[in-house]
């Protein structure tokens, strides 16, 4: 077989390749418009500059614990920006970032913990006695990093279950910190399970390659614009928030956070932020759309919504 001109001396190298990962985009975010505001939580604002250097000291404190490629770290997150920052630091450290469904019950959570070798948990005050209770009923001995978030608008934790709070973990890893490109863009960059109704759970790995496709899917699809403003209505534990965190990123765009879904928080956001995206599942549509008159008034037209669940049976 006679190889072409074109299979000769045209292998991949670094000057002509580089693995799709959803992690360019705040790089290249945080080095044009750093001083943009990436996220809005109650009165806490933090710009794409401030948002990337945690991100890398969170990559920088999960290498200095032992955590490298492959390794998994869970959270059991809501909406907030450490689940944000999750998306980003978690994966820049090698790491595969398994997000847990916040509504399953103990027995389910220490399965998943288990059957995904997590080495790392980042617990949420709220979730805390549902981790507290799974984690003895956990089969694997290997140790478990468990690490607290503390967060102002839940109010005092009910308990505190791991040996560190997230900003004292934070705190030990360098905001310059060099992370790296991923090998591979077929390297896994998250795990993600299913609710296991018929069953354990079965889990899904999506690599950094269809992470970034999805991800860029989601501006073709919307169309949406450079420093548009997303609210967070849609769980980030749900499918990677069809892999939101990383097209907001990629637009320069606001992440809204909303610990919960509810339709005075969301008609509030979106007239105090002036929110032009936000993504839910049909039951949080009908939320919005059935609640009293007085609590849409000022809610401006025009705000995009993208609506997903199951087709209707045939009739």
């Amino acid at each position: 077989m006679t190889l072409s001109i074109y299979d000769q001396q045209l292998d991949q190298n670094e000057a002509n390749h580089a693995p799709l990962t959803p992690l360019s985009f705040i790089e290249r975010t945080a080095e044009i418009y750093p001083d943009r505001t990436a996220i809005i939580y109650g009165d806490l604002r933090r710009t794409w500059g401030e948002t990337y250097a945690r991100c890398r000291q969170l990559a920088s404190s999960l290498q200095k614990a032992g955590i490298g490629k492959n390794d998994t770290v869970a959270v059991m997150l809501p909406n907030t920006p450490p689940m944000v920052e999750a998306h980003f630091g978690i994966p820049m450290a090698g790491a595969v970032l398994n997000t847990l469904n916040t509504r399953l019950d103990p027995e389910t959570i220490a399965f998943m913990l288990d059957h995904g070798e997590a080495r790392v948990l980042i617990v949420d005050p709220e979730f805390a006695p549902i981790v507290a209770k799974a984690l003895p009923l956990r089969k694997l001995t290997t140790p478990l990093l468990v690490i607290d978030v503390v967060d102002e608008l839940y109010g005092a934790a009910s308990q505190a279950i791991g040996t560190q709070t997230y900003e004292e973990f934070l705190a030990k890893g360098d905001a310059r910190f060099a992370w790296q490109l991923p090998g591979n863009e077929w390297d896994a960059i998250a795990l993600n399970y299913t609710s296991g109704t018929t069953g354990n759970p079965k889990g899904v790995v999506y690599h950094h390659r269809g992470a970034t496709i999805n991800a860029i899917s989601n501006v073709l699809e919307w169309d949406m614009p450079k420093h548009a403003v997303y609210l967070w209505t849609l769980p980030m534990f749900h499918c990677n928030g069809w892999c939101f965190p990383w097209t907001v990123a990629a637009r320069a765009a606001v992440n809204v956070c909303l610990r919960r879904v509810d339709a005075q928080a969301i008609f509030d956001a979106i007239r105090d932020h002036g929110v032009t995206h936000y993504c839910g599942a049909p039951i949080v549509q009908s939320l919005l759309v059935n609640a009293p008159a007085a609590m849409k008034e000022g809610v401006p037209a025009g705000v995009k919504s993208m609506v997903a669940g199951r087709r209707h049976p045939p009739r």
